[in-house]
């Protein structure tokens, strides 16, 4: 693969999560892939869902509920992010953490962080919880979404679930949106790819989905694991005929890489054959309506 001049090379993580001896071996753990990543070529990283586990798994043994790991996971967050941070600096490039459970103050948010290379770190929340999280952990909602402007372009994160709910990724305007997903069954990976090629149509941007694999059964967060790495964009000029960047292949670690050329984006949505991000007030209007207790003509 060449890398375009003065463009971008988008690289998504299919992570398998391990429990490592201790925090250095983490630290070391993640200096190696972002540094194959960089050597790659790769300008921006995205790391799946609960990637950021390893940081509470390293050094324990044996098996614990929900909510202890969930407290664990909080007590290491502030060193992970610490750490991300470092390494994106020290490697030059913009990356999206693995998220872990984080003390926010109201409550433990399932939390990672988009870090630009001077080390500056934007805390990306989950916003809707899983039936399953609702259930098993003392997860609360995280704050609304964010996207920031960088040299790359907005760059925004909707984690896992969040990614199938069209109003939030609307909100964030993205160029590029990120979405790290943490799945245990194929059905599930395959709602999150759905949802990131929906987002990638209804924006007109690029989409990132970033999984993790493998399994620590002693740890219900992270105990089986599947998917496969993608890179998406809308099906229309500009892009492939079927939207797809890139595909890893499933279960596989590893890095999913896509070059986009400088003025891709902006171009493509110019020479779109559709305009849903403009023509989506017309859509909002007609459900507002409904709502508002209107109905459809026959």
């Amino acid at each position: 693969m060449l890398i375009p001049p003065r463009g971008l090379r988008i690289a998504a993580a299919a992570y398998e999560v391990e429990r490592l001896a201790d925090r250095a071996a983490v630290a070391q753990k993640l200096d190696r892939w972002i540094a194959d990543a960089a050597g790659l070529g790769a300008d921006l990283l995205a790391f799946p869902e609960y990637a950021g586990m390893e940081a509470a798994l390293a050094g324990t043994t044996g098996p614990a509920d929900a909510t202890t790991w969930c407290r664990r996971a909080a007590a290491s967050a502030d060193w992970l992010r610490q750490t991300c941070a470092a390494l994106a600096a020290r490697h030059g490039v913009h990356l999206l953490t693995g998220s872990l459970p984080t003390d926010a103050g109201g409550g433990l948010v399932n939390r990672a962080w988009l870090i630009v290379p001077d080390g500056a770190a934007t805390p990306c929340d989950k916003r809707i919880l899983t039936p399953w999280e609702r259930r098993e952990t003392p997860l609360v909602p995280g704050r609304a979404p964010v996207a920031i402007d960088t040299g790359l372009g907005r760059i925004g994160a909707l984690i896992c679930y969040d990614a199938e709910f069209p109003l939030l990724a609307r909100r964030l305007s993205a160029d590029i949106l990120l979405v790290p997903s943490c799945t245990d069954l194929p059905a599930g990976d395959a709602r999150v790819r759905v949802a990131a090629r929906a987002r990638a149509l209804e924006g007109q941007a690029v989409v990132v989905q970033a999984p993790l694999l493998g399994a620590v059964p002693e740890c219900p967060l992270v105990d089986a694991n599947t998917g496969a790495a993608g890179i998406y964009a809308a099906p229309d000029a500009g892009w492939p005929d079927d939207g797809v960047l890139a595909r890893g292949d499933c279960d596989r670690p590893g890095w999913t890489c896509a070059d986009i050329a400088e003025g891709r984006i902006g171009a493509a949505r110019r020479a779109a054959a559709v305009d849903v991000p403009g023509h989506w007030p017309e859509s909002a209007a007609d459900c507002a309506d409904t709502a508002a207790g209107g109905r459809e003509a026959p």
